[in-house]
């Protein structure tokens, strides 16, 4: 018999952090989110390659969404790599494209794409950041 996880529980893959964002990234939540995504990297510790920040859901992003981006891209670097999932018309997508941000952390269209192996690379295969999907 097969044991499927409850909804509830998380099921990253090993070597995997998924965190979801929230439907406003602005002023008045963007550095409550730092330490938190910082949390779920520390409870990683050793084992964490890939860390994947899903904004599907994030409607709303300013430039405080961008300067939260890049400081947890600046505070991974060395310890894992940052990926994250956006709707490609999305506004997440076209404050990134537009601030330059998505020249450095990869953009995929889902989560299932951020999650291939490799799928990463600013430029490589499967990301928007440059080849495989294009936007």
């Amino acid at each position: 018999m097969t044991f499927l996880p409850r909804p509830c529980e998380p099921c990253d893959p090993p070597g995997y952090a998924v965190l979801a964002l929230p439907q406003e990234i602005d002023f008045c939540n963007a550095m409550g989110l730092l330490p938190m995504i910082m949390t779920a990297v520390r409870h990683h510790s050793g084992d964490l390659r890939v860390l994947v920040l899903d904004l599907t859901a994030t409607r709303f992003m300013d430039s405080q969404g961008v300067r939260l981006l890049d400081e947890v891209r600046r505070r991974l670097r060395g310890r894992a790599e940052l990926r994250v999932v956006a709707a490609r018309q999305g506004v997440p997508t076209r404050v990134m494209e537009l601030s330059g941000l998505r020249r450095d952390v990869p953009v995929h269209d889902n989560l299932a794409e951020a999650l291939r192996p490799q799928s990463g690379t600013v430029g490589g295969p499967g990301g928007r950041a440059g080849g495989g999907t294009a936007s």
